[in-house]
């Protein structure tokens, strides 16, 4: 059974930093991608960032470029988002999902699998 299980989300102030986690289970990792998305009401799910647990393929959107950082711990299967100097339009629900493929994508409709998301504020 796959499972995808977020957490880190939170509260933080405008220029603070979160870790989020993503958790997963129940398929073989050198065949899928991971891919961070979030969403905010009213809009479209939007593709963050993404790793390729085969050949370290990795996608930024550009508005988290130098911000957001990707990592893995394969013992594991977590792949973790660092976020640094969030920003008020960083605000949303974020979410992890898994594709089978091995070269990143930021479009959710590739993508299989997803978690139950976790929520991340940036406010003062």
């Amino acid at each position: 059974q796959v499972q995808l299980v977020e957490s880190g989300g939170g509260l933080v102030q405008p220029g603070g930093s979160l870790r989020l986690s993503c958790t997963h289970s129940g398929f073989p990792v050198d065949d899928y991608i991971i891919g961070w998305f979030r969403q905010v009401p009213g809009k479209e799910r939007e593709g963050v960032a993404c790793f390729s647990w085969k050949d370290g393929d990795l996608y930024y959107l550009d508005s988290v470029k130098d911000r957001f950082f990707l990592s893995a711990y394969y013992p594991r299967n977590i792949v973790f988002l660092q976020m640094k100097d969030l920003k008020p339009e960083d605000a949303a629900f974020y979410y992890c999902a898994a594709a089978r493929r091995t070269l990143c994508s930021e479009s959710a409709a590739n993508y299989d699998y997803w978690g139950q998301g976790t929520q991340v504020t940036v406010s003062s």
